[in-house]
């Protein structure tokens, strides 16, 4: 008898009837009157409100305005469900995809996440109108794969491939990431597809946001350059360095040693070895730097020789030795 509305205010409601004029609903009828509201919500496709009951097979109960209904677990959420048994108690709303009355009884099906999917449609199509190349983003993070990790953009999924975590080499992006944290990342690709679901992939960066090593200290290096370092990565094709100043160079597996072939980096070198390293060049267009660690040893032995002194001072001239023997 307890009024929950006043004159101004807005409201939500639906048309029961339009006899003696216009009866409006806010909450939905129950009994016949819920099976009439949920026949007309179906062919109307009109989004209705039901409270989650319990768990069965393959599914859960959905108590709608007294009605018996059945959603899916895989229509519970856009993301697969593993405890549905933490939706019961849940008012939640839901989109009928089936109603008829075959056996006397309503038979309803739902789907929550065919509303969900809509209402995702609507708010990327909005934010879709936004994206550009450059452009800072605010996003969730949904996922972690080894390759990288997946960000809601609201309505719309980017992509933070591992590369573009961080100018330091990372092997997972767990280490700086985790599942719900919210992060502010560039785009730097948009790329259109012929999946409807996902016209466009979107490429982002959190490198891109923090300052770049090598612009800061690319000039300090020079060629010949002596520099101690740590192995990051090996490939078949060299080894990844990085030096004091963040920069990571490449030693090819042609400069790793002069004693024997490689055939892997691996084969030399490991991951967390300390090496010196001689800078062989630099590609400043690029950001690009070759290094070698053979070269170290010629540098030293080309030194040794520099600074060698025979003992006694000089051996003296041919002539000096003759008349010294005779």
């Amino acid at each position: 008898g307890v009024l929950s509305v006043g004159v101004g205010d807005r409201v939500t409601a639906r048309v029961a009837s339009t006899k003696d004029g216009v009866v409006l609903r806010v909450k939905m009828g129950r009994g016949r009157d819920a099976a009439a509201e949920l026949e007309q919500a179906q062919q109307h496709n009109i989004p209705v409100d039901g409270t989650v009951t319990a768990v069965n097979k393959g599914g859960v109960e959905v108590d709608v305005g007294g009605v018996r209904a059945f959603c899916p677990i895989s229509q519970l959420d856009l993301r697969f469900v593993e405890d549905p048994g933490s939706y019961v108690g849940k008012k939640l709303s839901f989109r009928i995809t089936r109603y008829d009355t075959e056996r006397g009884q309503p038979n309803v099906v739902l789907s929550r996440k065919a509303l969900m999917q809509e209402e995702r449609a609507k708010v990327a199509a909005e934010a879709r109108a936004t994206l550009a190349v450059g452009s800072v983003v605010t996003g969730t993070v949904t996922s972690l794969k080894d390759y990288g990790a997946f960000v809601d953009l609201g309505g719309l999924e980017g992509m933070l491939h591992i590369s573009q975590l961080s100018h330091d080499r990372i092997k997972h992006p767990s280490e700086v990431l985790e599942v719900g944290a919210q992060i502010q990342a560039q785009i730097i690709k948009i790329e259109k597809t012929d999946d409807p679901n996902k016209p466009e992939r979107i490429g982002l960066s959190l490198k891109a946001m923090g300052a770049d090593p090598w612009d800061a200290n690319s000039a300090s290096l020079s060629e010949g350059q002596r520099l101690h370092g740590e192995v990051v990565r090996t490939e078949q094709f060299g080894a990844f360095v990085q030096l004091p100043s963040g920069i990571e160079g490449l030693v090819h597996v042609s400069e790793l040693t002069s004693t024997r072939r490689v055939n892997h980096a691996r084969d030399v070198v490991s991951v967390g070895d300390k090496v010196e390293v001689v800078v062989l060049g630099i590609d400043e267009e690029r950001k690009r730097v070759s290094l070698s660690m053979k070269a170290v040893g010629a540098a030293a032995e080309a030194e040794q020789a520099k600074n060698f002194k025979p003992r006694g001072g000089t051996m003296g001239t041919f002539a000096d030795l003759f008349n010294k023997k005779s």
